[in-house]
């Protein structure tokens, strides 16, 4: 690029309601500096992930430049670019929980779910992620689901876990 050229980015519209849901975000943090990774994370808790979409109508609505936006969204790990499961299976790989078995519980959510490391079920029930440390050591190995903790795992452990919110969302969807 130039250096006189302006950064161009591809805009995709956005319905009214995404619109009204971003502008009362945006809203919040009207004319204040610094707050990029607060808009962001509220985006994230609203849609479970950054829609790209939606961050070219922030850089629209802001004036901060598309790639600055994307720079954030891809350098801190909290941010999510691609839709995620409504479950997401957080596995440690720490030192304790590797010593004590995460890769046998990492091959048993293998064989529950036929999903790997960043993987969503194709009904969209669950998503993946092998994590470096959940900081519960002593619980090795250990896997967080939502807000939920689960440790002292074994391979049927986790499989009965997993059974489990399956058939709640069964329940629920029932």
């Amino acid at each position: 690029m130039g250096c006189c050229q302006k950064e161009k980015f591809i805009f995709t519209d956005i319905s009214k309601e995404d619109k009204n849901n971003i502008d009362l975000i945006l809203k919040k943090y009207d004319g204040r500096k610094g707050t990029l990774i607060s808009i962001l994370q509220e985006v994230q808790e609203k849609y479970n992930y950054l829609p790209i979409d939606i961050l070219n109508y922030i850089s629209l609505k802001t004036g901060v430049k598309p790639a600055k936006i994307h720079g954030v969204a891809t350098f801190y790990t909290q941010f999510r670019l691609n839709p995620v499961g409504e479950n997401m299976i957080m596995l440690c790989q720490g030192t304790a929980c590797h010593v004590n078995g995460s890769k046998t519980i990492e091959e048993s959510i293998f064989d529950e779910l036929n999903i790997k490391d960043g993987e969503t079920t194709d009904d969209g029930l669950f998503t993946l992620i092998n994590v470096a440390c959940l900081g519960c050591c002593s619980l090795s190995p250990v896997m967080m689901i939502n807000d939920d903790t689960f440790g002292n795992l074994t391979a049927e452990k986790a499989k009965q876990i997993i059974r489990s919110i399956k058939e709640k969302s069964k329940r629920k969807g029932a």
